[in-house]
């Protein structure tokens, strides 16, 4: 990718004897949404952080939009917008006042700023709200006020980190429509989600990292047909367990289980679907493998709390 925008080579963190981003390296295109996936603690928002000029990488380097980071960490803030995690709205601002104030960060004229907001609380479907405080809005409305406010300076480039979390499947849905006309109008994204069919959804491609290292790169088709087999049975129920080391084993390429669930993927379901019409108390679903199967298999499915 020679036009890229940015471009992140060998980037390595620790704290202490934790090696938390470890020879990471990847880019980003003009128009493009790169996804992050990984486990909690797998290194996403320290990399994020890095990108941002927010921590010092140990070693590696960070060019973006022709510049470097940390060397050229203003010039490169002016071009960025940024979502983050947490809620950083001004509670004791308007949802206009917010962008306001927030426009003057980067040394934009008031009278600049103020011919952008109609326009930016239109697009974070907020008109109605332009005089409201964050403290009256619902979360999803604050999701999309923090969108409309990174895109204040009108950015090449969005940082967002996991910007759909806590949201209802309506409000998430509405945020996922404003990316994609963001990306439609040639904005590049670096994106890290939980979700993996937010990634599906929104990613040309994705990263997986898991313990700060990159496993996996690729469009999300191509590395579930890389990685996985393409129908998964899913059987659950009064005996399912028993089903995992039973001879209906040999019929898939690999089992697993998480739970009361077991996980048969194979590259043929319909052995599998016929054999298992002799358990009629077990319940089925046949499915095509997804991301999230890619992402189970290839960080596993035991739960990490946060570092």
């Amino acid at each position: 990718m020679s036009s890229a925008l940015v471009r992140v080579e060998h980037l390595s963190k620790r704290y202490g004897d934790a090696t938390v981003v470890d020879d990471l390296s990847f880019e980003i295109g003009p128009g493009e949404c790169l996804g992050v996936i990984g486990p909690n603690g797998a290194g996403k928002t320290t990399t994020i952080r890095m990108c941002l000029g927010l921590t010092a990488p140990d070693s590696g380097s960070i060019h973006a939009l022709g510049l470097e980071m940390p060397r050229d960490a203003l010039a490169i803030k002016a071009q960025l917008g940024v979502v983050s995690q947490m809620d950083t709205l001004d509670p004791d601002f308007t949802c206009a006042e917010n962008l306001l104030v927030y426009g003057r960060y980067f040394g934009m004229r008031d009278a600049q700023i103020r011919e952008r907001i109609p326009a930016l609380l239109e697009f974070a479907s907020l008109s109605a709200k332009a005089n409201a405080r964050p403290g009256e809005l619902s979360g999803g409305m604050k999701r999309r006020l923090s969108l409309a406010r990174a895109l204040v300076n009108d950015p090449k480039l969005l940082m967002l980190d996991e910007p759909t979390t806590g949201l209802d499947p309506q409000a998430r849905h509405l945020m996922w429509e404003r990316l994609q006309l963001l990306l439609g109008q040639g904005k590049s994204i670096l994106l890290t989600t939980h979700f993996m069919d937010e990634a599906e959804r929104l990613c040309n491609r994705l990263l997986v990292l898991d313990h700060g290292r990159k496993i996996a790169e690729g469009t999300p088709r191509n590395l579930i047909a890389q990685h996985l087999e393409p129908d998964v049975v899913e059987v659950f129920g009064v005996g399912a367990l028993a089903v995992a080391e039973s001879p209906l084993r040999a019929l898939a390429a690999r089992v697993e289980v998480s739970g009361e669930t077991v996980f048969f993927y194979t590259a043929n379901a319909a052995a599998l679907l016929q054999a298992l019409q002799a358990h009629p108390q077990l319940r089925t679903l046949h499915r095509p493998a997804n991301l999230e199967d890619l992402f189970l298999k290839l960080t596993g499915r035991q739960i990490r709390e946060e570092a």
